[in-house]
């Protein structure tokens, strides 16, 4: 629950990373919700529905913002989100891309969020005279 507080207390920031259990569980929560809410509306209530509706509303910014970071966790642009737009395969992409691990150290996007150090290269011992 500590991730997806974490994804909704970063609302509209689209800078930074997200690791892979910042995304899964944001994704994972809102999306049983949804659903929830959804099949509950469609046989008690509208209204409920309704709140459906206004809870994905309220969600989109920080969806979008938590997949931009998670890309970025992946040493990949934000502006690959976008490619979710196309049908099927866009989703499938995505899907791949944020099932990535991250990459190890720092990239352009900022530090790895698990802390974790780029590995350290072994350079062979010279070779003796």
């Amino acid at each position: 629950m500590n991730y997806y507080l974490a994804a909704l207390k970063k609302y509209a920031t689209f800078s930074g990373r997200a690791q892979r259990a910042e995304y899964w569980t944001f994704s994972i929560v809102n999306t049983t919700v949804l659903i929830g809410l959804t099949l509950i509306g469609e046989s008690v209530n509208k209204i409920i529905t309704n709140l459906a509706v206004l809870l994905g509303l309220a969600i989109l910014l920080p969806s979008i913002a938590v997949s931009v970071r998670r890309l970025h966790d992946t040493d990949r642009s934000g502006w690959w989100v976008l490619i979710g737009l196309i049908p099927y395969v866009g989703a499938i992409v995505m899907l791949v891309f944020t099932l990535f691990d991250s990459k190890p150290g720092d990239n352009k996007y900022g530090p790895n969020p698990k802390g974790i150090a780029a590995p350290i290269p072994v350079t062979p011992p010279a070779p003796a005279s």
